[in-house]
């Protein structure tokens, strides 16, 4: 025990003195931030651009007004010339595209032949602008063609809201179940970030000690099996004490950031703006989404979070170690690393393909409950309402398997270690898992 405590701190003094460590200890947060502030910049960008669009109207189902400029869409009228007088003066231009309306004696007839053209391939987003733009109109000169009364097509339109209660009264917000979607998709998605990257450190780590012969000493005066649980074990708290900083790291920027920011001055806001918020969240009923999110079991998400990520990450290092052992370097761990992260990519997409749609159902269920995809499925069911026997049985299951993992690594990794200039196959491997 007292070998297997020093080989544990040897691994975490070694990972987090490490350069690359500390560095990136130390940029994570402000890496993180960056991402999410370029992401909504990039958004924002690509929303709020405005588009400069020609047309030429031929048809006398269209008038100027069915074209008026938005924030994002302007509009110049070209209908006094034909279209391919029309398609050079926009060549020479920088914009989007041109649409034309040919005549047309009947609304069906003219349908088919609205074109657009342009020099790229408009987005999809802009193409069905346009095309609601046209239906809109079409929609209602097709009602009038066939006598249908449009004010009372107008006055027919009904927009039902379902309240949402529970068996006991209790109302709920239509958002909440989106926001705890979204909440555990991050969650799994993090946890199978992490651990491709702290594994991959005890892969890396092997193979170093393998190549530089240091592995001979050590097993000299340890066994192998402690040597790689020592590793794992050293590795795993290198990576919680950074998941720790970079939370608190994140919440402090995110305290003093937001005033700094004046993203929370009330001085900018006006009384009259101030009674339009307020009637807005009453509408809305934001406050009871509010208060639905401080009902959410936080700390049950924080601890089981901080459980599943580290039985995935012994889970999934056990494997990653075995591997670094059976192989002389990186280039060599290509063959034997898709059984690895096949179940990690299989969790994110039952997460986003069940869980999303079912997720208390039986397929959902099964592989929050399977340890290779546990950490990431569970993860995205528990802000969902996941029962707590559920929770228990999976993490019980993980650390089971965990257990078995890394007893047939270690049967791997005892011969792994020592063997050199032999790239191994799976046959080999499984007859090192009988000796």
């Amino acid at each position: 025990m007292d070998k297997l405590k020093l080989i544990i701190v040897r691994e975490f003094l070694a990972k987090v003195r490490n350069k690359t460590f500390i560095i990136m200890t130390v940029l994570g947060p402000i890496l993180m931030i960056g991402m999410v502030a370029l992401m909504a910049f990039v958004t924002k960008s690509s929303i709020d651009k405005t588009r400069t669009v020609s047309y030429v109207n031929k048809s006398h189902y269209f008038t100027s007004d069915d074209f008026q400029s938005t924030e994002s869409l302007k509009f110049i009228d070209l209908s006094h010339l034909d279209i391919e007088a029309a398609k050079q003066t926009v060549k020479e231009t920088d914009q989007y595209g041109l649409l034309y309306i040919p005549n047309s004696s009947s609304i069906d007839g003219i349908i088919k032949k609205i074109q657009f053209f342009s020099n790229e391939s408009p987005s999809v987003i802009f193409t069905e602008r346009i095309e609601r733009r046209l239906d809109k109109r079409l929609g209602f000169l097709k009602m009038k063609e066939l006598n249908i009364d449009i004010e009372k097509v107008k006055k027919a339109k009904i927009r039902s809201e379902i309240q949402l209660q529970n068996f006991e009264g209790k109302e709920t917000s239509k958002f909440i179940n989106e926001i705890k979607l979204g909440i555990g998709t991050i969650a799994g998605y993090f946890i199978m970030l992490f651990i491709m990257i702290y594994g991959a450190m005890v892969m890396r780590s092997v193979i170093e000690e393998k190549t530089s012969r240091i592995i001979e000493i050590i097993v000299s005066s340890v066994k192998p099996f402690q040597l790689m649980l020592g590793k794992v074990i050293g590795t795993a708290g290198a990576g919680i004490l950074q998941f720790i900083i970079w939370g608190i790291v994140l919440g402090i920027l995110y305290i003093f950031l937001l005033p700094i920011l004046g993203i929370n001055t009330n001085s900018q806001i006006s009384q009259e703006q101030l009674e339009m918020v307020k009637e807005v969240a009453a509408n809305s009923k934001i406050e009871l989404l509010i208060q639905e999110l401080w009902q959410l079991p936080i700390a049950t998400i924080m601890i089981s979070f901080l459980l599943f990520f580290i039985g995935g990450f012994l889970l999934y290092s056990s494997l990653y170690a075995a591997i670094g052992a059976a192989v002389d370097n990186e280039t060599d761990t290509q063959q034997f690393m898709l059984p690895v992260i096949m179940p990690l990519m299989l969790g994110i997409y039952i997460g986003f393909a069940v869980v999303i749609n079912d997720p208390h159902g039986t397929l959902a269920t099964t592989f929050s409950m399977i340890p290779f995809t546990s950490p990431i499925v569970m993860m995205m069911r528990i802000p969902l309402g996941a029962p707590l026997w559920q929770i228990v049985v999976s993490l019980i299951l993980l650390l089971l398997t965990f257990i078995a993992m890394i007893w047939l690594a270690a049967k791997i990794y005892r011969v792994g270690i020592l063997m050199y200039g032999k790239k191994p196959s799976y046959k080999e491997l499984w007859k090192w898992l009988k000796y």
